[in-house]
């Protein structure tokens, strides 16, 4: 038999939420960046097809350069395709988002350096980059920024750099004058800046120098929208991984439905009074049970009882607040509201006596007492050094923890308050009278189950407060 504290009982039900470990978080980011990677893949593709026959089309008059360009965007296409293959194959390795994304800017960059402006003229290559190529630098960093990883972003900027610069720099090796904006001057006629600037042999380096600023900055500031928004994932990663563990913690005491009510609504855990029906239940003959058969036997006879205990009063809407030995303290009504809270405590006890009757548990035969008391109690979330325990305080409490030691007193198996039986209309009770509880200044009226009761519980119902 276990003892219960003179002054009070208080019934805790706690448990700590286990953070996320950085390996699952990782996966998570990593399956992200796999399937950012095949979303920009797949744009990319779309990408090209619209631009490859625009730019093809256009140049028909042309074949030779309508050729030349449509087997450079066909090679961009493979490469694609080909990468996309691999994400997530077992070939797939985290360097090569870097490596085809830098041969994307090697290949476009090669062909700005190397590829006429028209294959019937010789002009210089440099005048390239008065064509419309800038943008398409600025396509494939946004088509990075789909992969979510800002490392790879910002590789694709400095890439986007180098061979921004690199394709200049060859364009104009050969160049026997270059012309420049300090050719221009501070104070140009119209004439003369016209003359310069339209020049076949202006190369602009200030120009391209701004317009490499230009990639690097993007892909910093893409990269810092990415970062931050890997950030808000990871927290609401962190906190459904805590809700999880959380609802694990609960759910091994309550029902799902009433686990994930406690977590939505927080404020059910705050300190609240009400009305609730407690139940406490206690092994028979626990102390001999420990002297014949040990400790060691005795904890797993009491897990499996425990087990299909909790399973019985989750069924019914109960909350397990505290095992206490070989005791079970529940609440019905707290801190998830049930108009049937009376009904289903006492239900639950019936259930659980059965249980005892008709299997053993780890071997072993038991039998139990159950005390249930219905009335006013505080409840809520008390603790300290970051450890929190749900708690149950008030007479209440104690009453159904003294009816249930009363039962050897008596005889009986399942001891039930007033306030209860009030609950519980044309229900077959056997009263047992008026009785002296310690720890109470007055006599308490008591009822006990018939044998009827169980029949006539699951047919009906509870009165609702």
């Amino acid at each position: 038999m276990t003892r219960i504290p003179e002054k009070q009982v208080i019934a805790g039900a706690s448990g700590s939420v286990s953070g996320t470990t950085d390996t699952a978080l990782a996966e998570t980011f990593r399956e992200a960046e796999q399937a950012g990677l095949r979303i920009a893949l797949k744009g990319r593709l779309v990408a090209l097809v619209l631009l490859g026959a625009f730019l093809v089309l256009t140049r028909l008059a042309d074949p030779g350069h309508a050729l030349d360009l449509g087997l450079g965007i066909a090679v961009f296409a493979a490469l694609g395709i080909f990468h996309f293959v691999l994400i997530g194959s077992r070939y797939d390795r985290p360097w090569l988002k870097y490596a085809f994304i830098t041969v994307d800017i090697a290949i476009l960059s090669l062909l700005m350096a190397t590829q006429p402006v028209y294959d019937t003229i010789d002009v210089p290559q440099v005048m390239l980059f008065r064509n419309t190529i800038f943008p398409f630098y600025f396509l494939i960093l946004g088509i990075a920024a789909f992969s979510f990883s800002p490392g790879k972003v910002l590789w694709s900027g400095v890439m986007v750099v180098v061979g921004w610069l690199g394709a200049f720099a060859w364009a104009i090796r050969d160049m026997p004058e270059r012309l420049d904006w300090t050719d221009i001057g501070t104070t140009p006629t119209t004439e003369h800046f016209i003359s310069v600037f339209l020049s076949p042999n202006f190369v602009g380096t200030g120009s391209r120098i701004q317009e490499s600023l230009a990639y690097f900055l993007v892909a910093v500031l893409i990269a810092g929208v990415v970062w931050r928004a890997r950030r808000t994932v990871r927290r609401q990663l962190e906190l459904d991984e805590e809700r999880r563990a959380l609802t694990d913690v609960f759910g091994r005491y309550v029902p799902k439905a009433i686990a994930d009510a406690l977590i939505n609504d927080r404020g059910l855990l705050e300190p609240v009074e009400g009305t609730a029906t407690v139940l406490f239940i206690d092994v028979a003959g626990f102390t001999k049970m420990t002297e014949e058969s040990g400790a060691r036997r005795v904890v797993d006879v009491l897990n499996a009882f425990f087990d299909e205990a909790t399973a019985t009063i989750n069924r019914y809407d109960g909350v397990v607040t505290q095992f206490i030995g070989d005791a079970i303290m529940a609440t019905f009504n707290l801190p998830v509201k049930d108009p049937e809270h009376a009904a289903k405590a006492v239900r639950a006890a019936l259930d659980i006596a059965a249980l005892t009757e008709n299997q053993t548990f780890n071997g072993e035969r038991l039998a139990i007492r159950a005390g249930i008391a219905t009335g006013p109690v505080i409840a809520g979330s008390v603790g300290g050094g970051g450890r929190q325990c749900y708690s149950l305080y008030g007479d209440t409490v104690n009453l159904s923890a003294r009816l249930e030691e009363l039962n050897k007193e008596r005889g009986t198996r399942i001891l039930i308050d007033t306030a209860t039986v009030e609950r519980l209309p044309g229900i077959t009770l056997r009263e047992m009278g008026q009785v002296a509880v310690r720890g109470f200044s007055e006599s308490v009226a008591v009822f006990t189950t018939a044998a009827e009761t169980e029949t006539e519980l699951r047919q009906g119902s509870g009165r609702p407060d």
